[in-house]
């Protein structure tokens, strides 16, 4: 396996940093910690170039909170500099790594986003009548710093790099949760640092990098011809329920090397006629439908626009980048009544106040064609 060395100073390049700050604030222009670097840009980039070339650079203290979608999750917010930092890295080493990537692994990839894992789906799901969808047991929260280090390792020489990474990776220790593995004594759970914070950028590319192995053992070893993983969700279809029971098996001895279980009660075969919950969707083979906890809370908080409208408490501008979001996630779905039902009233709560979305009034002319 090739490796790479001398990439440090491509990372701490200003050219690099300058990328970096760029991508970081896409979506966060109008935060205060977005403004507060950018006031000070050049100064800003400088002082974390020096912080990595000589070695002080130290991640701050993460900003956890709670979201549910719809089960609970702690989302780790790294303050702005160390999201920057964390682009800049990912800007060098992701194209080394990608280039052994299998097709069907999805998340924090170039043009290998959400809705192009559930496009592939859908491709798959009319070949096939069985669908063996698993989930990784608190995936993130697990992921063992020494393996993954040892597998970052194996593609990255480079000596500053590999600091930079342990820097990352052991900004954060998940000692919440513990599991004994074959092999374990009683205090080896507890000896070794583990977890990778969901909010980072990088947890994402490294969730990539943790199972990249074990996507080309489900792909060459088991043969499994359609398969598909976004982070800590894949699946497998098939036509055989037997050949899907003997590769859920096979895949949860393989995934206890990597200190990883699968969750006993999410990771089951299902009939594909029936729909399966994959990320955001219910799709069934030739239509799909968005995820009945994604419209409640969408219903929830178009409530909460309106009346905030009526109020005058809100920017229409900001109600409506939202809304467009989260048009660009239903879209997806056969979902022309809905999106009629959860924002007309709004539509036109915003062309009253003289706000235009370009989104909601396509949707509502394609509607009455």
């Amino acid at each position: 396996m090739k490796r790479y060395n001398n990439l440090f100073d491509q990372i701490i390049s200003f050219e690099n940093i300058l990328r970096a700050t760029q991508k970081a604030r896409k979506g966060k222009r109008y935060k205060a910690s977005t403004a507060y670097f950018e006031y000070n840009l050049e100064e800003n980039i400088f002082n974390i170039i020096n912080q990595l070339k000589s070695k002080t650079y130290k991640p701050g203290s993460y900003n956890d909170f709670y979201i549910y979608d719809p089960k609970k999750r702690m989302i780790s917010a790294a303050p702005y500099r160390d999201r920057v930092v964390h682009h800049a890295l990912i800007n060098v080493i992701e194209p080394l790594f990608a280039r052994s990537f299998i097709y069907d692994s999805y998340a924090c990839l170039t043009g290998k986003g959400t809705h192009k894992a559930v496009a592939r789906y859908k491709e798959y799901v009319i070949k096939n009548r069985y669908v063996l969808k698993c989930d990784i047991t608190k995936y993130f929260q697990n992921v063992d710093h020494e393996i993954l280090f040892r597998k970052l390792s194996d593609k990255i020489k480079c000596k500053d790099t590999l600091w930079l990474c342990s820097k990352i990776i052991d900004s954060k220790n998940c000692d919440d949760y513990y599991a004994h593995f074959p092999g374990d004594d009683l205090l080896t759970p507890l000896s070794r640092k583990k977890g990778i914070p969901i909010g980072n950028l990088t947890s994402q590319f490294f969730s990539n990098v943790y199972l990249n192995d074990f996507d080309h053992f489900v792909k060459e070893t088991l043969k499994a011809e359609y398969y598909i993983r976004y982070c800590d969700d894949f699946v497998v279809l098939e036509n055989r329920k037997d050949e899907l029971n003997y590769m859920k098996a096979a895949i949860a001895t393989w995934l206890e090397p990597l200190r990883l279980r699968l969750h006993p009660a999410k990771s089951r075969i299902y009939r594909a006629d029936d729909g399966v919950d994959f990320l955001g969707y219910r799709i069934f083979p030739g239509y799909s439908l968005v995820r009945k906890s994604i419209v409640k809370k969408y219903r929830k908080k178009v409530c909460l626009m309106e009346s905030q409208l009526k109020k005058n408490s809100t920017l229409p501008v900001k109600i409506v980048s939202t809304v467009e979001s989260w048009i660009g996630h239903i879209k997806h779905a056969n979902s022309y009544t809905l999106i009629k039902e959860l924002f007309l009233n709004l539509y036109i709560l915003l062309k009253q106040k003289g706000i235009e979305s370009n989104n909601l009034a396509r949707r509502f002319v394609e509607q009455r064609q």
